[in-house]
């Protein structure tokens, strides 16, 4: 006889169809689950892949030919600027002292100049003058003397001799006559070529002295170069500066760029001259148009690695640059921008 309290039950109708549903819903669910992902994995898009760079600027550093002594500053970091605006004031005064000195060695050219060609020129030109008369009056005198010889020998009162001493005599008169009269000329005329082009050389070359430290010290008015922003300064008024040492930097508002970096595979979606639209967060998430005009292979330090032999490849890393198509408000240099292939 079997014991009561090993009796096992049967279960009601009612608690086996519940169970039977509650295991149909669960399969049931599992079920449109998997669908959904079958759905999704085939049919919906991929999400579009993101590539972030950011805005690049052309910067120019500020330097002039002129040591000296930061003296003023017309413009305070972040001013706008445009081109041919005075920027700072800088002095010097070795240069002053230079341009003084080479102005007086100037003058001294001229004055040597005007001395070679006319400074003693009337003296002189007297002298020949006094010269040549003198040899005119002995020519008359010699040729007289010739002449009354010439008769006195043809009469037979002097000798043959007397009557050659005398045409010898009138002979070198004359020749000093030409030759006083060549003197005349060449008084009159003035000093040699040769002199007036060496004195007319130094004038030149103490112009070309005065000229240089002029040009140095137009640098003592540093001015913007172009239209832009003053990114930073670098000395502070009573500094003293040297040849060529930067004073500011200046942010050009004309040249803007965006660079991004890209694996090789994706090259063949931007190729030379296309247009792509990139989002600037910055700005609100504008959506500025830009185009492509610089592609760079970034050298095998920036080659993507294959870690699996599985018969993938590496992958290089290729710098690419755009500028935008028209002129974008608020674009600074350093803002992010966002692209999506």
């Amino acid at each position: 006889m079997a014991n009561e309290n090993n009796t096992v039950k049967p279960q009601q109708p009612d608690e086996t169809r519940a169970e039977r549903s509650l295991l149909w819903t669960m399969g049931l669910v599992m079920v449109a689950i998997a669908v959904v992902a079958v759905i999704g994995f085939v049919f919906l898009n991929r999400p579009d892949e993101l590539i972030e760079g950011q805005v690049e600027g052309t910067t120019v550093r500020i330097s002039g030919k002129l040591p000296g002594r930061v003296v003023e500053f017309y413009v305070e970091e972040g001013d706008s600027v445009e081109a041919g605006d005075t920027l700072v004031h800088i002095h010097s005064s070795v240069a002053d002292a230079q341009l003084v000195q080479a102005e007086a060695l100037r003058e001294v050219a001229e004055a040597q100049n005007r001395k070679v060609d006319a400074g003693t020129r009337k003296q002189i030109i007297q002298a020949a003058a006094d010269m040549a008369a003198q040899a005119r009056a002995a020519v008359t005198i010699a040729e007289k003397t010739y002449t009354r010889m010439e008769n006195l020998y043809k009469e037979g009162v002097v000798s043959e001799q007397k009557r050659d001493e005398a045409r010898a005599a009138y002979d070198g008169a004359r020749a000093a006559l030409s030759t006083a009269e060549s003197n005349l000329s060449l008084a009159r005329a003035g000093a040699q070529s040769e002199d007036k082009a060496s004195t007319a050389a130094l004038v030149q070359a103490a112009g070309g002295a005065v000229g240089q430290v002029n040009a140095v010290l137009a640098d003592s008015y540093l001015t913007a170069p172009a239209a832009g922003t003053i990114d930073v300064i670098y000395p502070e008024p009573g500094e003293l500066v040297a040849t060529g040492t930067p004073i500011m930097s200046l942010l050009r508002s004309d040249k803007r760029w965006i660079t991004f970096n890209v694996r090789e595979e994706m090259l063949q979606d931007l190729p030379m001259g296309k247009k792509i639209t990139v989002m600037v967060p910055a700005l609100g998430k504008k959506e500025i148009e830009t185009e492509v005009y610089y592609i760079r292979d970034r050298g095998s330090y920036a080659t993507w690695r294959s870690t699996k032999n599985n018969g993938s490849w590496d992958s290089r890393t290729f710098e690419i640059k755009a500028r935008p198509t028209e002129a974008v408000e608020g674009l600074r240099p350093g803002m992010s921008i966002v692209y999506y292939k």
